[in-house]
């Protein structure tokens, strides 16, 4: 991982993860005398990801951590590509820093449009054009993978438990890395990668393998097959001899012959039941899930049972998921009400098998058993889009605005350094969002604006009932100006933030486009510097 800490031991990327051009054009600010110029950039995306109506923006923390430990330690080696002049190194690139660096922000978790910045940075040139690779890697993955996760939850609704499973899968550590942490933003509820547990606070869960069933045969002795009752008052018991009787009577009640459920399987079930008694779960399908795994399972589950444990899940892995968890959900309220044990009926039922939204959407659907949704490959790889597309900027040099025209309107920049606002109606769902000249006064709340949409030929009125300011200052000549929020914080405001979203913004298959709109100085501006450009 391209990572260091950073005075207070977090994980930072280091400034040289980027792109050779960056230093390039540093060595020619600074020979044209330009290097210390006021310059402002802005990180944005043209299109919303995924074919949808709306992103979530993440990766703001991992930013303001690279930024505030920003030194350029490899200078010597970022030097030696570009020229031998030992001046360019010695008087600027060792002495970089980010003081003199301002980050303006959408809050981690908010709703993002096309063209409305994430960040806007501002400082000397040369610097902040070097900050571009390492901040577009630093957002653009994070916040794809929060807005991926953010639809699957729009999927799965409010009930289900999704748990990102997706290390193994993922583009490298540092992709399974950032994944884990923006899933949870994103809205999963829990990550199986325990290094995003330690360093970021996301909660961790997970199941077992089928390598640990498959590694018992069934002949194996625990060197301590007792287990003493939940209360800790009475004897403790023989499990697996307990086990081997309560097969018995599951078995007859599954009309199962005895020989059937594997022994091996049912081995494993009792050595983990001994390792964990208070989280005793069963991964079911190694061999069969009716002849094997189901009755293995119930016998290890009622013999713990009688000792006052419950278990505290089953998983599926393979076949219909969403029909054999309706019937293993049968099975457990009818063996729950026959033995007396009626909280086997509520025994959590989680699934995973390469799960993707159109399963996803088939396991979440009204009168599913499944509780609890594994999703890896899907989640963390991002397949319907791999990238974010987001971009970097160059919009005002010494207060003056800055325009790129290229040969695709699409691809143009809005001038000048601007301010965002999201406006509200009366029930306080989105109307639309603003940018206008970060000079112009802010909008309020009950005034009649007119503006132009992006891409009209003509204005149109507006009059919001709620204005919102989306840009905050974060950092402030390098220096902490708000505080960042935690995870968990930033977590909360996605899941508020896309509740205000109006149904047809939140469908993912042909959504209603959010309008971004600009205001008329924004507006005049635009056309202003796009006729001398075309000269």
């Amino acid at each position: 991982m391209e990572m260091e800490l950073d005075d207070q031991g977090h994980m930072v990327v280091r400034p040289l993860l980027t792109d050779l051009y960056q230093a390039t054009m540093g060595l020619g600010y600074w020979r044209a005398g330009r290097a210390c110029e006021e310059a402002e950039f802005e990180l944005f995306f043209r299109h919303c990801p995924f074919g949808g109506s709306f992103a979530l923006t993440a990766g703001l923390q991992d930013c303001i951590r690279f930024l505030r430990a920003f030194r350029l330690r490899d200078a010597d080696y970022m030097c030696s590509l570009i020229t031998p002049d030992v001046q360019f190194l010695a008087s600027h690139l060792r002495a970089l820093d980010c003081s003199r660096v301002s980050v303006r922000a959408l809050p981690e978790g908010s709703l993002a449009f096309p063209g409305v910045p994430l960040l806007q940075v501002s400082g000397p040139l040369l610097l902040v054009q070097l900050l571009e690779t390492p901040l577009l890697c630093l957002v653009s993955y994070a916040s794809l993978v929060a807005t991926n996760a953010a639809r699957l939850r729009l999927i799965a609704g409010p009930d289900k438990r999704l748990l990102e499973m997706g290390l193994r899968r993922a583009q490298g550590p540092d992709g399974g890395f950032t994944a884990s942490i923006y899933s949870y933003l994103g809205g999963f509820d829990s990550s199986s990668n325990t290094l995003a547990g330690q360093l970021r606070g996301v909660p961790v869960a997970g199941t077992l393998a089928h390598s640990f069933i498959t590694s018992f045969l069934g002949s194996e002795v625990p060197p301590d097959p007792m287990l003493a009752p939940a209360s800790s008052e009475g004897p403790a018991v023989d499990l697996p001899a307990s086990v081997n009787l309560w097969l018995k009577r599951v078995c007859i009640y599954l009309g199962l012959e005895e020989r059937e459920p594997h022994p091996g399987e049912r081995a494993a079930f009792v050595a983990y039941a001994l390792a964990f008694p208070r989280a005793f779960q069963g991964l079911l399908d190694s061999y069969s899930v009716r002849r094997s795994g189901l009755p293995n399972f119930l016998a290890v589950a009622l013999a713990l049972g009688e000792l006052g444990y419950r278990a505290v899940g089953v998983r599926l892995d393979s076949g219909d998921l969403l029909q054999q968890a309706k019937e293993i959900r049968g099975i457990f309220r009818t063996v729950g009400a026959e033995f007396q044990m009626p909280w086997l009926e509520f025994v959590p039922i989680a699934v995973s098998n390469n799960i993707d939204e159109k399963e996803l959407a088939r396991l979440a659907q009204k009168g599913s058993e499944v509780n609890v949704i594994g999703i890896g490959t899907n989640v963390v790889t991002c397949p319907k889009q791999p990238s974010m597309g987001c971009v970097y900027k160059l919009v005002s040099v010494g207060g003056q605005p800055r325009i790129k025209l290229t040969e695709e309107s699409q691809k143009r920049i809005l001038p000048g350094s601007k301010a965002a606002f999201r406006f509200l109606d009366s029930e306080g769902s989105l109307l639309l969002d603003l940018l206008q000249l970060a000079e112009e006064p802010p909008p309020k709340a009950g005034q009649e604006l007119r503006v132009w949409l992006q891409g009209a030929q003509e204005p149109c009125t507006v009059k919001p009932a709620q204005v919102e300011p989306l840009l905050r200052l974060y950092l402030q000549q390098g220096q902490p100006y708000e505080p960042l929020p935690s995870l968990e914080e930033s977590r909360a405001f996605a899941q508020q933030s896309l509740s205000r979203l109006r149904p047809a913004h939140k469908q993912l298959q042909n959504p209603a486009v959010y309008q971004v709109a600009l205001s008329e100085k924004l507006r005049a501006l635009v056309d202003s510097l796009s006729a001398r450009g075309a000269l």
